[in-house]
C-alpha cells in the first residue's frame, strides 16, 4: 500500500477541478454557438493569443483551459510514475494521460471539419469519462481510501450494493450519451413542451430528433429510480456507514437538481446558462455515482466460509471428538 502523499492528493483534487472548469467552458462553446468562432487549429487566426471577442472569448478561451489542464494531468502521471507503488492507480493516471490527448485531437477534428455531430458527441462523451478518471485519482489518493480500510458490509439478500451503484453508473453514462446527440443534433427543443411531451404522456416518435429527445426524458427517470432504491439500500441496511450514506445522499441531490435544470433548459429554450449547468451537473453525478460504485465495492462482504458438512463428515468429527474425551478419562 502507498503512503498517504498529502501534496499529491492536494495536486490531484486541483487537476479534477481544473477539469470541472473545462466541462464548464466546453459547455459555454457549445450553448453560445461558438464552436466555429476559431476557424482554424491548433493556432487561433494564426496566433496564439487573438482579440477575445465575442465567441472567440468562449472557444479560445475554452482551448487555454484545456491546454493547462493537459499540461497539470502530465505532471499528475509523472508525479503517480515516479511515487506511486499501486499498479492500478499507476494505470489510471496513464489513461488520464491518453484521454486528455485523445480529447485534443478530437477538439481539433471538431473544428477542421466543421462540427461534424458524431465527432462532437465522441469528444462530448469522452471529457465525461476524463473528468471521472481524474476525480478517482483524486479519492484514491485521499487519506481516507490510503490509510483507512473500509468497514465491511453485511451479508444481505438481494443484489450486492456495488451492483446497484454500478447500474446506477451505467444508467448515468448512457443518459449523457444521450444528452450529447441532443446538444450536437439540434434535438434539445425537439419536445417544447415539459413535463408533458406535446401535451401526452408519449409523444408520437414521428423523427428521430423527437425519439432521442423522449428517450432522454425516459432514461431521467430510470435514472432516479436506480438512486432511490440505491439510497433506500444505504438507509435500511448500512445508515452506520458514513463513506456510503454521503455520496448517496449526493447523489439523490444532484439528480434532482438535474432534472430540473433539464426542464429549465427547455422552458427557457435553450438558455445559456441553465444549458450549460446541465451538462456540468450531468458531469458530477457520473463521478459521484462512480465514487459511490467504488466505495461499495471496496466495503463489500467477505465471502461466508463454508459452514455446512456432509453428514458423514459431521458423524466423523462427532465420533473423533468422543474418542478424544474417553481416551481423556481412561487416562
Amino acid at each position: 500500500m502507498a503512503p498517504y502523499d498529502r501534496w499529491r492528493h492536494r495536486y490531484a483534487v486541483v487537476c479534477a477541478c481544473a477539469t470541472g472548469l473545462l466541462l464548464i467552458a466546453g459547455g459555454l462553446v457549445t450553448s453560445t454557438g461558438s464552436g466555429l468562432a476559431v476557424p482554424d487549429w491548433p493556432l487561433s487566426f494564426g496566433r496564439v493569443f487573438p482579440p477575445m471577442e465575442g465567441g472567440v472569448l468562449f472557444e479560445h478561451g475554452h482551448r487555454l483551459v484545456a491546454a493547462t489542464t493537459g499540461l497539470l494531468t502530465i505532471g499528475l502521471a509523472a508525479w503517480f510514475a515516479l511515487r506511486e507503488r499501486r499498479v492500478w492507480a499507476r494505470r489510471l493516471a496513464w489513461i488520464a494521460i491518453l484521454a486528455v490527448v485523445a480529447q485534443g485531437l478530437l477538439g481539433g477534428l471538431t473544428v477542421l471539419l466543421r462540427l461534424p455531430p458524431a465527432v462532437s458527441v465522441l469528444h462530448a462523451c469522452l471529457a465525461q469519462g476524463f473528468f471521472c478518471v481524474v476525480v478517482l485519482l483524486a479519492v484514491g489518493t485521499s487519506r481516507r481510501f490510503v490509510e483507512r480500510p473500509p468497514a465491511r458490509l453485511r451479508h444481505d439478500a438481494g443484489a450486492p450494493l456495488w451492483t446497484l451503484a454500478a447500474l446506477s453508473s451505467t444508467l448515468v453514462f448512457a443518459q449523457l450519451v444521450l444528452g450529447a446527440v441532443m446538444r450536437h443534433t439540434g434535438a434539445g427543443l425537439a419536445i417544447p413542451d415539459v413535463p408533458l411531451a406535446f401535451g401526452r404522456l408519449i409523444p408520437p416518435l414521428s423523427s428521430p430528433a423527437i425519439a432521442v429527445h423522449f428517450a432522454h426524458r425516459v432514461m431521467a427517470l430510470m435514472i432516479a429510480s436506480s438512486i432511490v432504491l440505491l439510497n433506500a439500500r444505504v438507509l435500511r441496511r448500512h445508515a452506520d456507514h458514513r463513506e456510503l450514506a454521503r455520496p448517496g445522499f449526493l447523489l439523490a441531490g444532484l439528480v434532482v437538481v438535474q432534472i430540473l435544470l433539464g426542464a429549465t433548459t427547455v422552458l427557457t429554450r435553450l438558455a445559456v446558462v441553465p444549458a450549460t449547468a446541465h451538462v456540468v451537473v450531468g458531469a458530477l453525478l457520473l463521478a459521484a455515482s462512480l465514487v459511490m460504485t467504488v466505495r461499495s465495492w471496496r466495503a463489500r462482504p467477505v465471502p461466508m466460509a463454508r459452514t455446512t458438512r456432509h453428514p458423514r463428515e459431521e458423524e466423523g468429527k462427532a465420533v473423533s471428538t468422543a474418542a478424544v474425551r474417553v481416551a481423556g478419562t481412561v487416562s
